[in-house]
Order: structure tokens, then C-alpha cells, then sequence
């Protein structure tokens, strides 16, 4: 038995480390490299993941969705520069420029109010400004009215313009064509900034996961690694041949009963499975309130001594059954996996996605918090 972890995630960080060190190996040399490690590092464990990168002297510092987030690293011990990718409201600012926190800026309002912040704090704030290229989500427009924009950040007092992003849509899918108008379209703005403003951004970064794989020509500065950090692939479009990767994320619980049912017998909510014969179930110790996806309801399946078991009846909140009847050493007390490896059988992230119609980055990040994270690190290669 597992004892008071009734189910637990296992993190490799050699694996993570590894992968970056593999993405690093695919970017032009003196690229800097930003660990995207927003949404708690895509449920893998945001400050530990970054103690760990943190020492490598490529990484320029990591990169989060939230002024929170970004907080929580300071709170921690992590000294590197922070970027927060998403919008940081402006009772933020004052703390933000004194933890040296950078914001993405995209607002006329933003420009104020910062150097009101940074001036309070008694710095000089390095910002980053957001263009829109394509994503359609935030950012300033790359045209006259953004290099305008560009031209009051520069004369804005108490800030400074260290970077400049963009963000590929669709760099996970097959053809490069809406990628590469996207990179042309902001090295192009980068360029009239250069030539038109008399600035040279420091830091220009457009690349991301899939980005840095497929296309190192637009690599520029700097490359901001996201999913594939954690071993997770963009997506099937993305070629698995360029830079090898290592999944660092497990998830196990235990079987904690096994009963014989009849032929005829409803198992779970709604009675969704019937027994068409003796069937020997067993019950595990997980559920969608661990984040489980209830939608592999009847359809998924759990490891058990390097055997498939298939998934009996709705997953409930806390528990879900399965069938052992192929598995006569099963026991009460044996490790499950419900992500990872188990003799010669796998479940990937991607795989348990394809079947709960999540996608891998959403399963990763949806593992809850009742759910223990256990760390480890060793030597493998």
C-alpha cells in the first residue's frame, strides 16, 4: 500500500534537465534559452523545476502566465530574470519592479502607471513589450501605431525596453508558412525599430517549443521552452527525431480491494458497464478529483504488473474500478500506473490524451493538488 500518498506523481529532474540541455543543443550558439514554468510548471512543480535550470549558464531566467507566479520563485530563492508572459494588473506594479519582475507591456496605460511604480520603488524597471503578430490574443501591432507605441516606452521614464516577443500560433502544425509570415512580420518590426527609433532591442524572442525545434533560424536572442522542457511534445506535427526528449512526469496510485462479480452486475454511477461474465474488478485509488479525466470512463486503462487494465464504469470523484481478470497475480496493495512505464507497457501524456479527448499540456496541468509531487535525480543519461 501506498500508505497516506494514495496516489502520487513521481518528477524526474535529470529528465528535465536533459531536455533542456537537448533543446539547447538545436539552438544557434549564444541563443539564450526562458523555461516556461507558468501554471505551477505545467503541474510538474514551478519552483523546484526552476532550482534546477536555474544554475545552467544558457538559461536567462524563466518565463510565467501571472505576477503570482513570478512571485512565488522570488519567495523561493530564484534570482534569474522573470517574465511574465500574461497581463499583470497594476496593483502589482510597485512589487513587481522592486522583484525585478519583468512585465509584458502592450497598453497605453501600462506605460504610466509602471514608471509611477518603478519611480516609488526607486529602480529602473526592464519591461517587455508584447507584439502581436498573429496569435490575436495580446500585443501591440506591428505597423506605425506600434512604433509609435515603442517610440513613448523608449521615452518613458524609470523603464527600460529590454525585450520584444511575439507568439507562433501554429508552429505545432505541419506546414511553416503562417509561422515563418509571423517571424518575417516581427523581425521586420524589429528592424524599422532598429533603423527608425535608433534602439536595439537587447532581447528579441519569438520561438517556442515548437518553434525552437522546427525553426532555429528564428531563434534571434533568445527561445522560450515551454511543454518540451517537461518531455511533452507540441503536438504529432512536430518532428520526434530532432531533439530527443525524455517525459519526466509519472503517476501512480495502488489497488486498494479486488471482488468477484457476477455476470449481470452494473459497476458505478449510472450503471454504464455490465458484466457479461464473472469478472475479477479492482479498485484503485483515484479519481477526476485528482484531475484524473473522467471522460476515460469504459475507454482508458491502468498498468498493473506490466499488464493492461481496462477501465470498468464511470470514474468516480475519488476511485475508479478495473478489470484484473487478466491479471490472476493482481493484488490488494500493487502498484497502478496511470502515467509512465511498467515493465514493457507505457502510458504517455499523449496517449492518455488522445483517448480522454484532453490534450497533453491540459492533463499535465490539471493533476491536482491533493496529489503529491515526489522528486528525484540521478545520473541516467
Amino acid at each position: 500500500m501506498l500508505g497516506k500518498d494514495r496516489t502520487f506523481v513521481e518528477i524526474d529532474l535529470s529528465a528535465i534537465a536533459a531536455n533542456m540541455e537537448a533543446m539547447h543543443g538545436n539552438t544557434a550558439p549564444g541563443t539564450k534559452m526562458a523555461a516556461v514554468i507558468k501554471t505551477d510548471g505545467y503541474g510538474h512543480g514551478a519552483k523546484q523545476i526552476a532550482a534546477v535550470l536555474e544554475p545552467l549558464p544558457y538559461v536567462w531566467g524563466f518565463c510565467t502566465a501571472t505576477f503570482g507566479e513570478a512571485a512565488e520563485l522570488r519567495e523561493a530563492g530564484i534570482q534569474k530574470p522573470i517574465l511574465v508572459l500574461g497581463y499583470t494588473f497594476p496593483d502589482c506594479y510597485e512589487e513587481e519592479a522592486r522583484l525585478g519582475i519583468r512585465p509584458a507591456v502592450f497598453r497605453e496605460d501600462q506605460l504610466e502607471e509602471l514608471s509611477k511604480a518603478a519611480e516609488k520603488a526607486g529602480v529602473t524597471m526592464p519591461i517587455h513589450l508584447a507584439v502581436d503578430t498573429g496569435m490575436s490574443r495580446i500585443g501591440i501591432t506591428p505597423d506605425e501605431k506600434g512604433l509609435a507605441f515603442v517610440k513613448r516606452a523608449l521615452e518613458t521614464p524609470n523603464i527600460t525596453v529590454e525585450g520584444i516577443f511575439t507568439h507562433f500560433a501554429k508552429a505545432d502544425m505541419l506546414s511553416p508558412d503562417p509561422t515563418m509570415t509571423q517571424a518575417q512580420a516581427f523581425k521586420h518590426f524589429t528592424g524599422r525599430i532598429e533603423k527608425e527609433l535608433s534602439y536595439r532591442v537587447p532581447i528579441r524572442h519569438c520561438d517556442n517549443s515548437a518553434g525552437l525545434i522546427r525553426f532555429p533560424e528564428n531563434d534571434m536572442d533568445m527561445v522560450r521552452a515551454g511543454i518540451t522542457v517537461y518531455g511533452l511534445w507540441p503536438s504529432e506535427e512536430v518532428p520526434q527525431d530532432i531533439v530527443p526528449l525524455r517525459p519526466a512526469l509519472s503517476w501512480y496510485s495502488s489497488v486498494v480491494f479486488i471482488k468477484y462479480l457476477p455476470a449481470g452486475r452494473a459497476i458505478s454511477y449510472g450503471g454504464t458497464f455490465i458484466t457479461e461474465k464473472t469478472t475479477r474488478v479492482a479498485t484503485i485509488s483515484v479519481g477526476y478529483g485528482d484531475g484524473y479525466p473522467r471522460s476515460l470512463s469504459n475507454k482508458g486503462y491502468v498498468l498493473i504488473r506490466g499488464k493492461r487494465a481496462p477501465i470498468l464504469g464511470r470514474i468516480c470523484m475519488d476511485q475508479l474500478m478495473v478489470d484484473v481478470s487478466d491479471i490472476p497475480g493482481a493484488k490488494e496493495g500493487d502498484l497502478v500506473t496511470l502515467i509512465g512505464t511498467d515493465g514493457e507497457e507505457t502510458i504517455t501524456c499523449e496517449a492518455l490524451g488522445d483517448l480522454s479527448g484532453r490534450f497533453n499540456y491540459e492533463l499535465a496541468c490539471d493533476i491536482g493538488k491533493r496529489v503529491p509531487r515526489i522528486y528525484r535525480q540521478d545520473e541516467k543519461n
